[in-house]
């Protein structure tokens, strides 16, 4: 019988969904996924996606069941401001958005390219706003309130998002938010981590504390320059924020946004949340973004890594022989289907032992006894060793005809 830790399609730990560990989360019924791979994602240095790889993006996140996509900000380029607007005809399923400054000026260009919502962002930070923007904090109110009215009067759906969130002076924060939600407007509010520097203890306690101010809801947008992002979303999710900010594959500014991949596989498999994402479509969404971004992720990232569920190590080649065909959630979490990617395979290198090379073996349609195998493996490791490198299929099956005699 399934456990919601224990699935055909995954094995997580039970002690998640102890009562002790579930008592303080309060997930909502429904949590939305906001992808801004095009606009965050394409800040990360280096990345630059045209118009026409701007739409395919959004083709394939909509097909995956992204609930909203922030196709760009239209002020940056007359090409990103082409390619909102054909996204937008495109009527896909997914609800359009685009992200401006707090300025009138950028309110009246997300309308016209037809989108559905606005981002517009301000700091909320006093010393950012005197030392990297030059301002004064009632400089900042002000504009907040003056571009919020705006996008109300665009007939915008109006998400108000500080930047520096989490390196404000709290109370000065919480009274910022409240001078826009009541002179301005807001249909909703970002929490932004945006230098990755909070815990999950900290998104918490101003998440706890925005709750109990304020009737909208709650998004939250996290970079991951300490690792921590995807435990902060998840940490604020839990505690009642709505909508979660990411990006394909982490893309984004220095150690880069929260990765859609992990966040929606965490919720998933972890807390039992599902969101909605065809998970399946994940590692297909990542290969499309690398290759417009023109970037490689690493070979372990997760969820979506080429080398995840390649086996070199012989101990976890020999785990996957003995339960590929009874019980393959043994030696992995997830089974590489649920996020459609390819089957476990067997590397053969310095880690390998001979579950690696049976493995091997009988893909050649050969045999050997121990010592030959045993052979066949010092052989393989010497060289794994003296090339630095994996060996190919047909580097071992010459290996082993030497060995065996039959070359």
């Amino acid at each position: 019988m399934n456990q919601p830790w224990k699935t055909d399609q995954w094995f997580a730990s039970p002690w998640n969904y102890s009562p002790e560990a579930t008592q303080g989360m309060h997930f909502p019924d429904q949590i939305r996924i906001h992808d801004v791979t095009l606009r965050d994602g394409e800040q990360q240095t280096g990345i630059v996606f045209r118009r026409q790889e701007k739409v395919e993006i959004a083709k394939k996140l909509a097909s995956a069941g992204v609930h909203r996509i922030e196709a760009g900000m239209p002020a940056v380029s007359s090409e990103d401001e082409a390619a909102i607007k054909e996204i937008v005809d495109l009527g896909l399923s997914s609800e359009i958005f685009s992200f401006a400054r707090c300025m009138p000026a950028d309110v009246k260009l997300a309308k016209e390219c037809g989108v559905k919502g606005i981002i517009t962002e301000i700091p909320s930070s006093e010393h950012i706003i005197k030392h990297a923007y030059g301002k004064t904090l009632d400089w900042a109110i002000k504009s907040s309130i003056e571009t919020t009215l705006a996008a109300k009067e665009a007939g915008l759906y109006t998400v108000f998002f500080t930047i520096d969130s989490t390196r404000s002076e709290l109370n000065q924060y919480l009274d910022l938010m409240e001078r826009v939600a009541t002179e301005g407007h807001m249909d909703s509010m970002t929490l932004a981590d945006s230098f990755g520097v909070c815990t999950p203890q900290g998104i918490e306690m101003v998440v706890s504390k925005l709750k109990e101010r304020f009737q909208q809801p709650i998004e939250i947008h996290c970079h991951e320059d300490f690792g921590l992002g995807v435990a902060n979303t998840i940490a604020a999710l839990a505690n009642g924020a709505s909508v979660a900010h990411v990006t394909v594959s982490a893309t984004g500014e220095r150690a880069g946004n929260v990765p859609l991949e992990d966040t929606v596989m965490a919720l998933r498999t972890l807390y039992g949340v599902d969101v909605g994402v065809k998970t399946e479509s994940l590692y297909e969404l990542s290969k499309l973004v690398q290759k417009l971004a023109g970037i490689s992720v690493p070979p372990n990232r997760p969820i979506v890594g080429d080398s995840l569920y390649y086996i070199e190590s012989g101990i976890v080649a020999m785990f996957h022989r003995r339960c590929k065909d009874v019980e393959p959630l043994e030696y992995i979490p997830f089974l590489p289907e649920v996020v459609g990617r390819p089957k476990v395979d067997v590397a053969l290198g310095k880690g390998s032992g001979l579950a690696n090379i049976e493995e091997h073996l009988e893909r050649c349609g050969l045999q050997a006894n121990s010592d030959q195998a045993n052979e066949i493996l010092s052989r393989v490791k010497g060289v794994s060793i003296e090339e630095k490198r994996l060996l190919s299929e047909s580097e071992f099956e010459q290996i082993a005809k030497e060995v065996l005699g039959q070359s």
